[in-house]
């Protein structure tokens, strides 16, 4: 069996700048993704699926491959099941698992939990949405990418906090290191 892990990552976020490039823990999300994607025993191949050169650069620090993402993949309003699609065609694969970098907290176990359960129902999301996973046959044969019939699993080693502002990050390194004597 072979399952691919990947990382979604535009460069265009609204609402916090360069998100999935900024720092978490001296890395950047995008890296820290990545590499939980690696640790989990699960995962034999890691991509990072991207429009922007400067992701696609900050990726290939981390030594994973890379697609390009086509324009029409790239905007705002593009469903997360056309790009797996879109991923899955040029990785085949039997299982297919993508990991949310907005959750820097997030445990390879995670990971690991959501290519179990999706084995056995076909799809599985996590809960908080940190990882959602899909096998090739139900991702390839999917319907309407806007209603998500995924087998939902709670995991609280997902991370709290789905990070989509400059508050939410604060809020998530707040809970990684305690108060800072400064800003009490």
């Amino acid at each position: 069996m072979h399952v691919v892990g990947s990382v979604i990552a535009r460069l265009g976020s609204k609402r916090l700048a360069y998100k999935n490039i900024l720092p978490f823990a001296g890395q950047p999300m995008l890296g820290i993704g990545i590499e939980t994607l690696k640790r989990a025993a699960t995962v034999d191949q890691v991509v990072v699926s991207t429009e922007s050169e400067l992701i696609a650069r900050v990726a290939h620090d981390f030594g994973v491959d890379v697609l390009r993402r086509p324009d029409e993949l790239a905007g705002d309003d593009v469903a997360s099941v056309p790009v797996f699609q879109h991923i899955v065609e040029h990785y085949p694969c039997d299982v297919h698992v993508n990991l949310n970098v907005n959750f820097p907290t997030c445990s390879e176990e995670v990971v690991n939990k959501a290519v179990e359960v999706a084995l056995q129902y076909e799809e599985s999301l996590s809960r908080p949405c940190a990882v959602w996973a899909q096998t090739y046959q139900r991702l390839m044969y999917y319907g309407d990418p806007f209603t998500i019939t995924a087998e939902i699993f709670d995991d609280k080693r997902a991370g709290a906090i789905d990070v989509h502002t400059e508050e939410e990050l604060l809020e998530v390194y707040r809970i990684r290191q305690g108060a800072i004597k400064e800003w009490e």
